[in-house]
């Protein structure tokens, strides 16, 4: 199953007791500030969760393969996620 907002909605919900309104809202709000920390280079560490950070990738070779024809890529930048070892742990059934 994916986990997705409306989940993530509910289960505050239902442990909090907030209203599904306010639990929407603080989502959102939650998802735009880490959007707007990642859109200006800056990492977004949640300690015992893991740590997203913005990587600049090179310009490199690559190759249509619709048609085989080689094309070069632009450079641009990535989100990337490393896992918390805690998280690691829990995930792995160690923790």
């Amino acid at each position: 199953m994916t986990l997705t907002k409306s989940h993530l909605v509910q289960s505050i919900n239902k442990c909090t007791g907030i209203g599904k309104a306010q639990s929407r809202r603080m989502i959102e709000n939650l998802f735009e500030i880490l959007k707007e920390n990642l859109a200006n280079g800056e990492d977004v560490l949640i300690s015992g969760f893991g740590k997203f950070c913005v990587r600049a990738k090179d310009e490199r070779r690559g190759r249509n393969p619709a048609t085989g024809e080689d094309l070069m890529l632009g450079s641009r930048k990535v989100v990337t996620f490393k896992c918390s070892g805690g998280l690691r742990d829990k995930i792995n059934g160690s923790g």
